[in-house]
């Protein structure tokens, strides 16, 4: 019988594997004939295997340190003339981590380098570095980026500095308080780049976490006719919203109790093994004499390791439900195991949620 089984796919940490390195090897004697290949190559892969994807990243960069000519005005020469020619989106994050590297003491330099690089790749890991030694200087940079013309060099304004960034360190300061990048999200809470806005909307919904009073206040003064200042409120609010946060879903005009009867709910099949999916069903029937807006989220707890289960709440659909309608609503899962969960044996509870309370339940098991 022939394996028809999907190829598992590669690693993240593959991005930057020895074909890469071979071509940042070439691409750069391209560049500067007199580098030195071989020795670059012979670091830059050294325990490789073993290495994370950011490791490898780090191990990148001090090996073009070890093998380009120097001093740091010509390296960051030559990684300018490099950035263009890396193929490769993430792999483009290096001639940044450079910077970060070794950087610190030619400040402006090292933020012009910024600024170009994040064009081709994204500089959002180094800037970091830089708030973390030299933090209201560089703020002041990120403030003006934030006017720049470019969407890249906006969009590293707000993703920079968040002070929850994944893959990153945290920024304390901006944890502990969140004023300091009030200027750059005030600057871009209309932009019209759905890659900038996706950066402002996350970098809120950071802060929600911390500070969610400061978010609700901030956006209370926006325009929510703008199609885009509404856009990055209503996903900022995400997870205030899942937690039936009522100031949040005020914001999105369902601050009320949902007038509603819940004519069904099913979760099915009621027992599958891993690798399936769950189907949940349900049919909402207004008892409202006027319309209403809903937000509809879903739950699943989920069986945990060791014992217990674990809440994780989401998105199903925002809808504004007339009166004496009803509206039936769908939505498949799929069973299986990701990098960020894993799924075990056992009950599973799920729970349908409209305007932050729960108004049904049902729940399916995976077997073992």
């Amino acid at each position: 019988m022939t394996d028809t089984s999907p190829e598992p796919a590669p690693l993240l940490k593959e991005i930057f594997n020895r074909d890469r390195l071979q071509h940042f090897a070439n691409e750069t004697a391209a560049i500067h004939p007199g580098f030195d290949r071989e020795r670059f190559l012979a670091l830059a892969s050294e325990g490789l295997d073993g290495l994370s994807i950011m490791q490898r990243l780090r191990q990148i960069a001090v090996s073009f340190h070890a093998t380009l000519p120097g001093p740091y005005e010509k390296n960051i020469e030559i990684l300018r003339a490099l950035a263009p020619r890396i193929n490769h989106g993430f792999a483009s994050i290096t001639p940044p981590e450079y910077v970060a590297l070794y950087g610190h003491d030619h400040f402006d330099l090292s933020m012009q380098a910024l600024a170009f690089f994040t064009q081709f790749g994204s500089s959002e890991f180094a800037i970091r570095h830089f708030l973390q030694k030299d933090f209201f200087r560089t703020l002041k940079v990120m403030e003006g980026w934030s006017k720049d013309d470019n969407e890249h060099v906006r969009r590293l304004a707000s993703e920079g500095c968040r002070p929850r960034l994944p893959w990153s360190f945290q920024l304390k300061e901006l944890i502990a308080d969140p004023a300091p990048v009030s200027n750059i999200l005030e600057n871009l809470k209309s932009d019209p780049a759905l890659y900038v806005r996706k950066s402002v909307a996350n970098h809120l919904n950071d802060i929600t976490k911390d500070h969610p009073d400061w978010v609700l206040q901030k956006i209370a003064g926006w325009d929510q006719t703008n199609v885009h200042s509404n856009w990055i409120i209503r996903q900022a609010l995400r997870t205030l919203i899942k937690k039936g946060d009522a100031r949040a879903l005020h914001v999105l005009g369902a601050g009320h109790k949902a007038e509603v009867v819940v004519d069904n709910f099913s979760v099915t099949p009621s027992s599958l093994k891993l690798g399936g999916a769950v189907k949940i069903s349900t049919h909402l029937v207004s008892t409202s004499e006027a319309s209403q807006k809903l937000v509809v989220d879903y739950a699943v707890h989920y069986v945990k390791k060791a014992s217990g289960t674990s809440k994780k709440v989401f998105k199903w659909k925002e809808i504004t439900l007339h009166a004496g309608a009803g509206i039936d609503l769908s939505i498949s899962r799929a069973i299986r195991d990701f990098t960020t969960r894993v799924h075990y044996p056992g009950r599973h509870a799920v729970e349908l949620i409209v305007n932050g309370e729960v108004l049904a339940e049902g729940a399916f098991e995976i077997l073992g």
